[in-house]
């Protein structure tokens, strides 16, 4: 069967990976000159099956007006007044509460775990090199306050099997050595031993050329301008390059696949939050971090990546953009300076942003359309590379018509009415 994937991040780069293990003719369509050049291109670097809640949760609504007041914000609100917009923030807020936050919870978490279990057979049997690091994830508490509200969070990870530590400062500084001269800015954590970090980067490029080995075809520097749909099928991709036709089609496009869908009357509700990160060469090993740091005050995640320091966090609703204030940059800065300080050269950092797609209920949009030959693999929000093996391979058997490993049917569009 021939198969175009729209998207050549690592959701895209994956689908297209297991679609041709499966013997499909594969075309892959992105704007960008190569893979994983936006949102997956300097992410935070986590794959983090702990970490699978949705941002919609009880609470957060007061949280969120504290956060717009803060110094160093993990929010930050500059919506465009649009419907779209307005809708996607109902939609978040209706999702604030105990039934639909476990709900939400439970699909994620099954797709994270599972992902997982898929990229370890994927690591094994490729061997790629992409900074890999199984150290697990450390999440800092600043705060005795911050300690002690981890009660519910412990509860549900208990219940979900995934193994943690509650750790006080010494046990913080066992797991990070590089912590022992800040010891006095936090009070303890919670460590998250299966998780594991990497460079998604590297990931994504070196799976492609994996992909490009076994008969895959990208189409770059390619602008996707629409789906061509004709008697209740899509016949083709309209693009400046001409059309490009198949027998079936995924959209992989993260943030900027509801416009895709939308002439098609499908309103698929993910929206670009942006985040940012720098990236910084370490100059002083022992300082450094060993595995990902989640700084709860600022929502930010401190990620080593071979003699790099990635950090990365923040959460902006402003729409489509992809300016570079500098009061963000401070954020960062501030943060992994704090903890670690003078481990990397932040004067050298690079700094970027992405757009991370969205939807209300944190849940990614997996599977089927009603176009019989059209299936979504989009809105996997700031999980992208934790769910991106798992979510592709759901799509794979789907297309194939075998039945996935782990149920999916809330998985797609259709739970949105």
């Amino acid at each position: 069967m021939k198969i175009a994937i729209l998207g050549a991040g690592v959701i895209g780069v994956t689908t297209a990976h297991y679609l041709a293990r499966q013997g499909h003719e594969v075309t892959v369509i992105d704007r960008q000159g190569g893979p994983a050049l936006e949102t997956s291109f300097a992410n935070a670097g986590e794959i983090s099956p702990g970490y699978s809640s949705p941002w919609a949760a009880p609470g957060i609504p007061a949280k969120a007006v504290k956060w717009l007041f803060m110094r160093h914000a993990p929010l930050i609100l500059q919506p465009q007044v649009n419907p779209a917009t307005m809708r996607w923030l109902l939609a978040l807020l209706r999702n604030c509460t105990s039934a639909r936050y476990a709900l939400n919870k439970a699909r994620m978490v099954r797709l994270a775990d599972y992902s997982q279990v898929v990229q370890t057979a994927l690591n094994e049997e490729l061997g790629l090199d992409y900074d890999h690091r199984t150290q697990g994830t450390l999440q800092l508490f600043r705060t005795q306050k911050q300690l002690d509200g981890i009660y519910k969070d412990t509860e549900v990870l208990r219940e979900g099997g995934v193994p943690f530590e509650v750790l006080d400062q010494d046990g913080c500084i066992r797991a990070e050595p590089g912590l022992k001269a800040t010891r006095d800015l936090f009070v303890g954590g919670l460590r998250l031993p299966k998780d594991e970090t990497g460079d998604c980067f590297k990931f994504t490029n070196a799976l492609a050329d994996v992909a490009a080995a076994n008969g895959v075809t990208f189409q770059y520097g390619t602008t996707i301008q629409g789906l061509i749909a004709e008697g209740g099928r899509i016949t083709g991709v309209k693009t400046d390059k001409g059309v490009v036709t198949a027998d079936a089609y995924v959209l992989a496009l993260g943030s900027y696949s509801p416009q895709m869908v939308k002439p098609l009357g499908m309103t698929l509700p993910v929206y670009p939050v942006k985040g940012y990160s720098i990236t910084a060469p370490i100059i002083d090993e022992p300082a450094a971090p060993v595995s990902t740091i989640m700084d709860e005050s600022y929502k930010v995640a401190i990620t080593r990546l071979g003699d790099r320091i990635r950090v990365g966090g923040m959460a902006e609703i402003s729409g489509y953009n992809n300016v570079l204030p500098a009061q963000r940059r401070n954020t960062l800065e501030h943060s992994v300076g704090s903890l670690f300080p003078g481990a990397g050269d932040l004067k050298a950092a690079s700094f970027w942003s992405g757009l991370r797609p969205m939807t209300p209920d944190g849940t990614p949009v997996i599977g089927k359309t009603p176009i019989d030959n059209l299936f979504l693999n989009t809105g996997h929000g700031t999980l992208g590379w934790t769910m991106a093996c798992g979510s592709a391979r759901v799509i794979a058997d789907l297309i194939d018509g075998r039945t996935p490993d782990i149920e999916t049917a809330d998985l797609g569009i259709a739970r949105y009415g």
